[in-house]
């Protein structure tokens, strides 16, 4: 038994009439009626009772094509499931993103792709841009949303945000009344910074434009997290300078202060980018770099 065999049963059921129901299978009526017979005689009882004047289903064939009708519309839709997921428009892909991501672009991102393809499952991860890429050697993450650099050519990158710094202060601070600060008044201050092994590509440039300003931040205490900074700046621990995108999750004892001539150049500048594995671009994950890439 074939699955044609099957389709010439339910247009014949349909149709009642052998000659209406080869013209609309687009064949001959003769090989239509020896595909019935050859279907009767594999199952071993009749489907239809037919004579000069008509056709009609047997008790067993109107039982058959109610279980028929199902098989046909489960196959038809196993047969969309599997079209849709061959072109990305279903499935799952999992991505990991740094927790700084959700102040900016992530949120961008992520509304973009569920909008061109709703049936996507979407299953994040926050994990810090080292973990990220464990996993995505591991095959954990499709794609992953990071502080670069990172050089490992096993990966793939693409910058998808920039922005400049500000300076957390605790808003008890001496200088939280001026509307910008000039770094040369922040030499002898304590720092609260993200460890350079984690964070490389915020811990770089952040010293870089200090170094710029005549010195090197004296750092009192690490922490991975920017909430955590942002929480300890409240504190009265220290104070930081963190992307300007930190501004969209207000805590009470801290303010924010723009950085005076703060230079504008792509190596001073906090960045996401994007990562995924090179030469392993699911239909799911190229669907996702053209939505929020814009390229194919």
């Amino acid at each position: 038994m074939e699955l044609r065999h099957l389709r010439y049963f339910k247009t014949v059921a349909a149709e009642l009439h052998f000659g209406k129901a080869a013209e609309k299978l687009h064949i001959s009526q003769p090989p239509l009626t020896k595909q019935i017979q050859d279907l009767e005689a594999e199952l071993e009882f009749k489907l239809f009772t037919r004579n000069n004047r008509s056709v009609v289903l047997t008790p067993a064939g109107q039982a058959f094509l109610i279980e028929v009708n199902q098989i046909l519309q489960q196959l038809d839709r196993a047969i969309d499931i599997g079209r849709k997921t061959s072109r990305g428009e279903l499935g799952k892909i999992s991505i990991g993103f740094v927790g700084s991501a959700t102040y900016n672009i992530l949120p961008v991102m992520l509304q973009q792709f569920r909008d061109r393809y709703p049936h996507v499952q979407i299953e994040l991860h926050e994990l810090t841009t080292d973990r990220q890429l464990i996993w995505l050697r591991e095959g954990r993450i499709d794609i992953g949303s990071i502080r670069p650099p990172i050089i490992d050519r096993d990966f793939v990158t693409q910058v998808v945000f920039q922005e400049s710094f500000v300076i957390a202060l605790p808003t008890n601070h001496h200088l939280a009344a001026l509307d910008e600060i000039d770094l040369t008044l922040l030499a002898t201050e304590p720092f609260i910074l993200f460890p350079r092994e984690l964070a490389p590509g915020l811990y770089d440039p952040i010293i870089s434009i200090c170094q710029a300003a005549g010195f090197s931040p004296q750092v009192v205490q690490e922490c991975i997290q920017m909430q955590t900074i942002v929480s300890l700046v409240s504190a009265n621990l220290g104070i930081s300078i963190l992307p300007a995108s930190i501004q969209e999750a207000q805590r009470q004892g801290v303010i924010y202060k723009p950085i005076r001539s703060q230079t504008t150049s792509i190596d001073k500048l906090a960045k996401i980018a994007l990562v995924w594995r090179i030469g392993d671009r699911s239909p799911i994950v190229n669907r996702f770099l053209e939505v929020v890439l814009g390229t194919n």
